[in-house]
């Protein structure tokens, strides 16, 4: 309940920071956003790189482990 009371809180901030009567951020908070859009969207590709390496990983391993099992039961 306390997390809701100061999201809410945090959100009327921002949205009385960015309006013209309220401390008129606005040209701030783009020129944040327009700086800050190329890091995140390098980190966020960096990080879907990562995940898709680690998929790639699971799915040979598994793959390895089916294999095993079709050939232990082969065997018997």
């Amino acid at each position: 309940m306390v997390a809701m009371i100061v999201g809410i809180i945090l959100i009327a901030f921002t949205v009385f920071a960015a309006l013209p009567s309220g401390l008129g951020w606005s040209a701030e908070i783009l020129a944040f956003l327009k700086g800050c859009s190329p890091v995140l969207s390098a980190f966020i590709g960096l990080i879907a790189v990562f995940i898709g390496i680690a998929d790639l990983k699971d799915k040979k391993e598994a793959l390895k482990e089916e294999k095993s099992v079709k050939q232990q039961e082969s065997q018997n």
